[in-house]
């Protein structure tokens, strides 16, 4: 019993010390690197790493692939990219694609630009082939006050040199939309445009749009030119409307104003003849205080009586004259 006992335990430390060899010396990861030509150290090397938190795999297989491809790159600087939280094996992709394709690019820049966010393998296939870029509709206005809408096909190439801190596509889109709008608004006419849209184009890259970016414009195609809204009428339009407003206002306003002196005028005239009727109220008992004291005599009265009635008499005859047709005053 204790012979099978002492077997077991035998059996669990041989499996626990196989377990932990094959973990920290991968065996069949360095045999590939031996016949690849990658001197690999098991201690130094794979050992170091399994301690230094490194998966080996990670390291020496981008290794044996730069070897193959001609390119010599030491472990430690692999592994410090790794440490600084970089894609070892993207790394490596793109300096085999960039020495295929005769572009100087080293490890260090090509680290860098992985470290900065930047996606340095897609940067070196577009260093090869360039990319097409679609502009959204632009719109702009010329001269003559008229719309002319336009799209655009930026082909750009990934300038290596500029991808740590250059500006991306929307800075690219943004500079042509700006020198679009420039040029139709500098034209004197829509037809000008119409008849020349390569115009754009040429004074498009003439302003050097790529300056500060990470791409290299290499050409301006535009795709499409419409005409769009008569701008210019339509402003002259809105403005027509804001003075007519203006002037209804202005006039509405006087209206008030004539209607509230109006109103004034009225109740001053009220007022007026509501005093002239207690004047005339007044007149009778005026008269008989006058008769009481001697100022005023039946002749005089009699002849103020006359007055008044030769006085109706006249104003009767006028508005009758006044009222009749004119044909009526003719044949008199």
């Amino acid at each position: 019993m204790a012979e099978v006992t002492f077997l077991v335990v035998m059996l669990f430390a041989i499996v626990i010390f196989l377990a932990l060899f094959t973990y920290f010396i991968p065996i069949g990861l360095w045999v590939s690197a031996y016949f690849a030509g990658v001197r690999v150290a098991i201690f130094k090397d794979l050992v170091g790493m399994r301690l230094r938190k490194v998966p080996p795999r990670q390291i020496i297989v981008p290794k044996i692939s730069a070897t193959k491809a001609g390119i010599e790159i030491e472990l430690d600087r692999m592994e410090a990219h790794f440490l600084a939280g970089g894609d070892v094996n993207v790394v490596v992709l793109a300096l085999i694609s960039a020495d295929k394709a005769n572009i100087d690019l080293t490890f260090e820049r090509a680290a860098s630009i992985d470290l900065a966010g930047r996606d340095v393998l897609d940067a070196v296939k577009m260093s090869v082939n360039p990319k097409v870029i679609n502009t959204p509709l632009i719109a702009a206005i010329a001269k003559d006050g008229i719309q002319v809408k336009a799209t655009c096909r930026v082909t750009v190439r990934a300038n290596i040199d500029r991808l740590v801190g250059g500006a991306g596509e929307e800075t690219i889109i943004a500079r042509v939309g700006e020198g679009i709008v420039t040029t139709i608004g500098s034209s004197d006419t829509h037809k000008g445009v119409l008849e020349n849209p390569d115009l754009i184009s040429k004074r498009v890259l003439e302003k050097g749009l790529d300056s500060g970016t990470a791409f290299e414009i290499l050409s301006i195609d535009i795709a499409d030119v419409d005409v769009g809204e008569n701008i210019g009428a339509k402003l002259q339009t809105d403005q027509a409307e804001a003075d007519l407003k203006i002037a209804r206002a202005k006039a509405e306003e006087r209206r008030a104003m004539a209607r509230a002196r109006e109103q004034e005028m009225t109740a001053q005239v009220v007022e007026m003849e509501s005093k002239v009727k207690e004047a005339e109220a007044e007149v009778p008992l005026a008269m008989s205080e006058a008769f009481r004291s001697g100022n005023l005599g039946v002749m005089d009265y009699y002849r103020m009586r006359n007055i008044e009635s030769d006085t109706d008499m006249r104003t009767t005859i006028s508005q009758d004259g006044e009222d009749r047709p004119d044909e009526v005053r003719d044949e008199e």
